[in-house]
């Protein structure tokens, strides 16, 4: 019986350890070096540079422990994550999350056909539509670690999706989800859907 005992204490003490909760007024002052990039609250300007504000902690904390153990190549981001630790990454996905994204404006010109993509997939090609995991209007699904897109920069959105599409991005999980829709959009497509993201709220 107290073998029983000891082994769910310490069951439940791992797995505690392993899942800290992040404590956004924390994660402010230690998020200082990500705002030079990122923007303070987490809206960056550059178009390159991913907006974290309103992001899923969930994601959050997968982006950033696969940038660490080097399963997700960023270069910009090299070196930056070797001495945080597991509780201050908590911190800062809980603070980015706390924070209110802006939103861009989408090319009228493209914006019909990645409206299209978004709500409707390519269906012909077996390609389902963005909603199913990142919702109508683009919030995504934080529980279960599918980002927010709505308000993304399009350019960002571009080159994610054309790094999936091409093999360079594969931290999508052994499901390879987003592998497998990148792979079934052209080159037109990514700039429609990605545009259209960008405007989406």
């Amino acid at each position: 019986m107290n073998k029983v005992i000891v082994s769910l204490l310490l069951t439940l003490g791992i797995t505690g350890m392993a899942h800290a909760a992040g404590d956004a007024k924390a994660g402010q002052a230690k998020a200082a070096v990500c705002g030079a990039c990122h923007g303070p609250d987490g809206n960056s300007a550059a178009p390159n540079f991913p907006k974290l504000a309103g992001q899923g902690e969930r994601y959050l904390l997968k982006q950033m422990n696969d940038i660490k153990a080097g399963n997700r190549t960023v270069l910009e981001m090299t070196g930056l994550l070797n001495n945080v630790s597991d509780q201050d990454m908590a911190d800062i996905a809980a603070y980015f999350a706390s924070q209110k994204g802006s939103v861009g404006a989408a090319d009228p010109k493209v914006v019909a056909r990645g409206e299209a993509l978004f709500r409707g997939g390519k269906l012909e090609q077996g390609m389902p539509a963005c909603t199913g995991c990142h919702a109508p209007d683009g919030s995504g699904n934080a529980a279960a670690g599918f980002p927010h897109l709505g308000g993304q920069h399009a350019q960002y959105v571009a080159k994610q999706l054309t790094d999936f599409r091409e093999g360079n991005r594969t931290n999508d999980g052994d499901s390879m989800i987003m592998r497998g829709i990148a792979a079934k959009l052209s080159n037109k497509d990514i700039e429609a859907v990605s545009s259209y993201i960008q405007g989406l709220h």
